[in-house]
C-alpha cells in the first residue's frame, strides 16, 4: 500500500462516515485518511476539486441533481480517482449501474468495523472489491447464452432482415435496402415474425439482441 492515500467519503448516513474516518487510518497504519466528506451530491465537483483523492467512496443511491449518477459525478470530478460504491442493497442492478459509471467495485454498507475491514483493505491497496454473492450473480449475468433456436434456424435473408429490423429501420428504408416493394417488407416481416414466434418487431429485436445479431 502506498503512503499519502488521500479518501474521501460521499455518504450521507453520518454514522457510516464516522466508522470510516476511524477506521481507514487504522487499518492502513497510517498511510490513508479521509480527507474530505459530504452527504450531497451536488457539492461532489468541488470536493474534488479541493481533495484530490486517490480514492472515493461514494453512495450511488444519493439524491441525484438533474437525475445524474454520483458515481458518474465523481468519475468526471476526479478521473485520477479509483471509485468504490457503497450501498446498502447490492442487487445486481445497483452494482451494474454503478460500474458501468466508473465504479471500481462495491462495498457494502456497514457500521460492523470487523465486516469492513478486509474489503477496505483490498480496496486501498487497488484491488476491486465486489460481495462473494453479487459477484457471482454478475459472472452469470456474463456468462455467454445460446441463441433462441428459432433464431439459428433462419436463412441468410431472414437474418439480414431480423437485422435491419432490430437496428430501428422502417419498413420503407428496409424496402430501399432490399429494393423491394414496401408491401413485400410487410410480407416477408409477417413470415419473419411467424418463424421467430413472437408478436411484434420490438420482441424480433430483443431475440435478435439475445442471440448476437446487433
Amino acid at each position: 500500500m502506498q503512503n499519502g492515500i488521500r479518501v474521501v467519503v460521499v455518504d450521507g448516513n453520518t454514522t457510516f462516515v464516522r466508522v470510516l474516518e476511524a477506521l481507514i487510518p487504522e487499518i492502513s497504519g497510517g498511510r490513508a485518511t479521509v480527507v474530505a466528506t459530504t452527504g450531497e451530491a451536488g457539492k461532489v465537483a468541488s470536493v474534488m476539486r479541493a481533495a484530490v483523492p486517490d480514492l472515493v467512496l461514494v453512495d450511488p443511491g444519493l439524491p441525484q441533481p438533474a437525475g445524474r449518477n454520483p458515481v458518474a459525478m465523481v468519475h468526471e470530478s476526479a478521473p485520477q480517482a479509483r471509485i468504490v460504491a457503497v450501498a446498502d442493497d447490492t442487487d445486481l442492478s445497483v452494482a451494474v449501474e454503478a460500474l458501468h459509471a466508473g465504479a471500481a467495485g462495491l462495498l457494502r454498507r456497514t457500521a460492523d468495523a470487523a465486516d469492513l475491514r478486509q474489503p477496505l483493505v483490498a480496496a486501498l491497496e487497488g484491488w476491486s472489491v465486489v460481495p462473494p454473492g453479487l459477484l457471482a450473480a454478475l459472472v452469470e449475468q456474463a456468462r455467454p447464452r445460446p441463441p433462441h433456436p428459432a433464431v439459428t434456424q433462419l436463412d441468410t435473408d431472414d437474418r439480414r432482415l431480423l437485422r435491419l429490423i432490430a437496428g430501428g429501420s422502417s419498413t420503407s428504408e428496409i424496402a430501399g435496402l432490399l429494393h423491394v416493394s414496401e408491401r413485400t417488407v410487410k410480407r416477408l416481416t409477417a413470415s419473419l415474425l411467424r418463424k421467430l414466434k413472437v408478436a411484434s418487431r420490438t420482441e424480433a429485436a430483443a431475440l435478435a439482441g439475445s442471440a448476437g445479431l446487433l
